[in-house]
């Protein structure tokens, strides 16, 4: 791996990311969403017509207004000021398990109570009941099955790319790409050694982290990020930051990484040349940098090309999905990035999509651009993974030139 380009860069400003439609609605969401999250299941499973024995309905009522109070409060005290982690486990759980009681109450408030007037299931209290019990059994199915989800360690999901540029010395290349870690309030140092393991059984020739390393300082999360020092590829290990790292000292996560032998790419490149043909493997800064108030800190894509020859494929390590526009301006042959979770907690995936243009996996953008878009390896807040599994994602890339002579 040779290096090629400067760390800093000082000339060209990127654009300012526009602010997008899901920024602007992100706004009102700390005003309305644990209202809405508490108050609709609380009516539908206890005013629509169940009926309950007297003390039920006003105990019920009661521990959902404790939620709606105690949940703001708890994320407050957790990740406010104060950073107090068993407050932000207890907030981020509540948070967790209100989505999904909010989403499965509306839809089996929905679906589940005409069908069954439709059937001629019971009369109008039975049937508002079995709603009630229905919402219940599957939100606590789905919330079990979600934690261990996201406490397992991911699967290894494996895909070939072609990009037409590669030479065929480098057909047969393989990258391992971990992202959004997340190490936080739940301590998973265990965890962390654990996937830094799956990843060297890869044998990959080149190890990326696309960012989101933690929630917290790197003083903070040391313990947690230490195992990622044990990571081992054939030619390199390669950071950037992610929107994270801007909310807890990102300078201080750079450094932490370095110390841990991962190269940080903050706009600027490396060559990786194999059986006589060369790949730029670039990384940016995350676009939350640029607003960051931190010193150098920003996307700058064309600083992270600096000096690489433009007739050479390009592999570019982004943390947000939607820098891809800017690569496929310069014309990058492969993106790679996370931040999505996949929607982590279906159906929050629609909301993603607002503000970023592909979920997951492979898409094209452009002429030559490809993304890879993870869905990631931790979690991040609740601590539940619903129809979104984390991954270790291994890409091989592959030459149209055919394999690399042996």
């Amino acid at each position: 791996m040779t290096e090629t380009s400067d760390t800093r860069s000082d000339t060209g400003e990127a654009p300012k990311a526009p602010r997008s439609r899901l920024w602007r609605l992100m706004r009102y969401v700390p005003l309305i969403a644990p209202v809405l999250l508490w108050a609709v299941p609380c009516w539908i499973l206890l005013h629509t017509g169940q009926h309950w024995p007297s003390p039920v309905a006003p105990i019920g009522t009661a521990l959902f207004a404790l939620g709606l109070v105690g949940m703001p409060l708890a994320m407050a005290q957790g990740h406010g000021r104060r950073q107090r982690d068993g407050a932000a486990i207890v907030g981020d759980t509540l948070l967790g398990g209100s989505w999904v009681l909010f989403t499965w109450s509306v839809l089996l408030g929905a679906l589940l109570r005409p069908a069954l007037a439709v059937a001629g299931v019971g009369d109008g209290q039975d049937r508002a009941r079995i709603v009630t019990w229905a919402v219940l059994g599957t939100t606590a199915v789905l919330l079990a099955w979600g934690y261990a989800e996201a406490r397992r360690v991911p699967r290894v999901r494996r895909l070939d790319v072609e990009l037409p540029r590669l030479g065929a010395g480098l057909d047969g290349t393989r990258v391992a790409l971990i992202t959004d870690t997340h190490y936080g309030p739940l301590d998973r140092a265990r965890w962390s050694a654990r996937v830094c393991e799956t990843v060297n059984g890869l044998e990959a020739d080149l190890v990326c982290h696309t960012g989101d390393i933690a929630d917290g300082t790197a003083e903070r999360r040391r313990a947690q990020a230490a195992p990622l020092g044990t990571v081992r590829a054939n030619r390199a290990r390669v950071y950037v930051t992610g929107n994270h790292e801007y909310y807890s000292e990102a300078q201080g996560w750079v450094d932490l990484m370095d110390e841990l032998g991962w190269e940080p790419l903050r706009n600027r490149h490396l060559l990786l040349e194999r059986g006589g043909d060369t790949l730029v493997v670039a990384g940016v800064d995350d676009v939350t940098a640029e607003s960051s108030g931190l010193a150098g800190h920003r996307a700058h894509l064309a600083g992270a090309l600096d000096g690489a020859d433009p007739d050479l494929p390009v592999l570019l390590l982004a943390h947000q999905p939607k820098f891809v526009d800017r690569a496929a301006e310069h014309g990058i042959d492969l993106q790679l990035s996370g931040h999505t979770h996949g929607g982590q907690i279906w159906p929050f995936h629609h909301l993603v999509g607002l503000d970023q243009p592909a979920l997951a996996g492979l898409s094209r953008h452009g002429t030559r651009t490809l993304l890879y878009t993870s869905r990631g390896t931790g979690f991040w807040g609740p601590p539940f993974r619903i129809f979104a599994p984390s991954e270790i994602t291994l890409l091989v890339l592959r030459s149209p030139r055919g394999p690399a002579a042996s």
